[in-house]
């Protein structure tokens, strides 16, 4: 395999370091917690191997947020980063085609080159709300389609994909045999309406992946699940993780488990947060002169672009947001878009630090426009 760096690890808060950056609007996530806060004692806790599927109480309780998954239809991974890893190689060779929209997390992307893999494209464009066509699915497949891969609640737009075309692409899986892969990270933070079941409870050929790091602000414990019905696919899935990693962290396992068995606390917490900063970023919206955005239904990102009667020097404008203001955003080219574009994330800053950084953005922009 031939790995490449992707920028938006390079360029991460935690590369460039926290320290540089006061208003930090890069982040797709809520704030990240102590681990005091929790109250949890681990003091007991027998640091050895642990299960190979994951914890059972761990398996168990994802497995209970649905009436029709059941413990073994899950398999916990080292972050959802890590699920993609081990769905990408399990599935994918040389010989395979992959169908991917775009824009999307880098990994969805860089894996699948990695291995050499033939990729279709499908881009979403703003103009169309970045709202999914599935004709042009339909139209990409090929005889040896192993894997159509989308996010939703999408990532980095905030978009959330119909119930209805999730059923066509669904649809599709099955006529075609091949699997759909559901990037579902962002699916706690579904703030403004009821979270969605797991869409891998609809069918075998439907993969879920999913993680703790966005909506509970516990990223470092690395935590991810990957969930499929397909008894057969997730016994490949357990054999790439054990020759990856054998077992996750026990200790990443408790309090991975503490925080779902305290989920609605925690989430009710953060969904507050969220509505209140999506507020403030709204207000921003309405109000800005140099900006356009497609206003996000869930997660806690947004990704709006230049207006077209502006034109700005883009290298002066992110080297001055980050050097003179220190504000960061996700520029477009994360996400192989122009860096007209930028991901705004709005979960993670407070709710003073969001408007500061908004207002940043707004000034910095008016600095460098350039007619």
């Amino acid at each position: 395999m031939r790995y490449t760096r992707m920028p938006i690890e390079i360029e991460s808060p935690e590369e460039v370091g926290y320290s540089t950056i006061k208003y930090n609007l890069a982040e797709s996530s809520v704030r990240d917690i102590q681990l005091r806060e929790l109250n949890l004692d681990l003091g007991q806790l027998v640091l050895s191997y642990g299960h190979h599927r994951g914890h059972p109480d761990l398996l168990d309780c994802l497995a209970s947020e649905s009436a029709l998954l059941k413990p073994d239809d899950v398999l916990v991974c080292s972050g959802a980063a890590t699920a993609l890893f081990i769905i990408a190689t399990t599935l994918l060779s040389e010989h395979d085609h992959l169908i991917v929209v775009r824009p999307n997390y880098a990994t969805n992307l860089e894996t699948p080159r990695a291995i050499n893999c033939d990729m279709s494209l499908i881009d979403l464009t703003f103009d169309e709300q970045f709202a999914l066509n599935v004709d042009q699915i339909r139209q990409a497949i090929q005889h040896n389609t192993r894997l159509i891969s989308i996010t939703n609640p999408h990532n980095p737009t905030g978009t959330v994909i119909p119930e209805t075309t999730l059923n066509e692409l669904i649809a599709l899986a099955e006529e075609y045999n091949c699997y759909l892969l559901v990037d579902e990270t962002y699916r706690y933070l579904n703030f403004q309406t009821t979270r969605l079941p797991y869409l891998a409870e609809k069918s075998k050929h439907v993969i879920s992946v999913s993680s703790l790091s966005k909506a509970f602000g516990v990223p470092g414990i690395r935590i991810g699940w990957i969930i499929c019905r397909d008894a057969s696919l997730m016994h490949r899935f357990l054999a790439a993780k054990e020759q990856i990693m054998i077992t996750n962290s026990v200790v990443d396992e408790q309090i991975a488990l503490h925080m779902l068995q305290h989920q609605t606390t925690r989430l009710t917490e953060a969904h507050r947060h969220i509505r209140a900063n999506f507020a403030i970023t709204q207000q921003f919206f309405a109000q800005t002169p140099y900006l356009e955005w497609v206003e996000p239904t869930a997660g806690v990102v947004c990704f709006p672009r230049l207006k077209a009667n502006y034109s700005l020097n883009i290298k002066g404008f992110y080297e001055s947001l980050y050097t003179t203001y220190e504000t960061i955003v996700g520029p477009g080219h994360w996400f192989e878009q122009d860096k007209i574009y930028m991901r705004i994330g709005f979960g993670y800053p407070t709710a003073d630090e969001l408007r500061t950084g908004l207002q940043n953005i707004d000034q910095c922009l008016k600095e460098h426009i350039t007619d």
